[in-house]
């Protein structure tokens, strides 16, 4: 049985950024949940339209399709707001930990207004943060707080995956 890590959060936290950095460092698969999104999906964030569960539900149905067929270790950036988004990507045939990155309201409208090139609309930061449940006790997976270089933030990710679950 293999890991996959899901690095979760809202939009501009830094999923793809760092997902892709530790996928490269640990020869693991990386996937962008962004990637898996319909153009209609894109469309309507790019208009500052909020998706609905029902506009999540064949996105992750698709990523979980992947991970449940994926055949190594596994990173995937995912913004699995929602607990009951979570329990969708969880697949019994390998272990899924989840990541959360977490940061201040500010900072990440700093990040998404600095951020060019993405379908997502900053103005939907806030109905995000609305959306995003915590990780929840029974859930395997931990927080970190993106407000701090990038360094640091693998580099405590690296730390936590090692102590807390022998991973890397």
């Amino acid at each position: 049985m293999f890991t996959v890590l899901v690095l979760m959060g809202v939009s501009g936290c830094g999923k793809s950024f760092i997902g892709q950095r530790l996928a490269d460092k640990y020869i693991f698969t990386f996937a962008d949940g962004d990637d898996y999104h319909s153009e209609q999906n894109k469309l309507k964030m790019a208009k500052g339209i909020p998706l609905d569960d029902q506009d999540r539900m064949s996105w992750l149905n698709q990523l979980r399709d992947l991970l449940s067929h994926a055949q190594n270790p596994t990173i995937l950036a995912c913004s699995a707001l929602k607990k009951s988004y979570r329990e969708i990507l969880c697949d019994h045939s390998h272990d899924t930990i989840f990541i959360h990155l977490s940061g201040s309201r500010q900072v990440l409208k700093d990040r998404l207004t600095a951020r060019r090139d993405h379908f997502f609309n900053p103005s939907l930061l806030d109905d995000q943060l609305a959306t995003l449940e915590p990780l929840h006790e029974d859930e395997l997976g931990f927080s970190i707080n993106i407000e701090q270089k990038w360094e640091k933030i693998i580099a405590e990710i690296e730390t936590k995956l090692n102590d807390d679950h022998s991973l890397l």
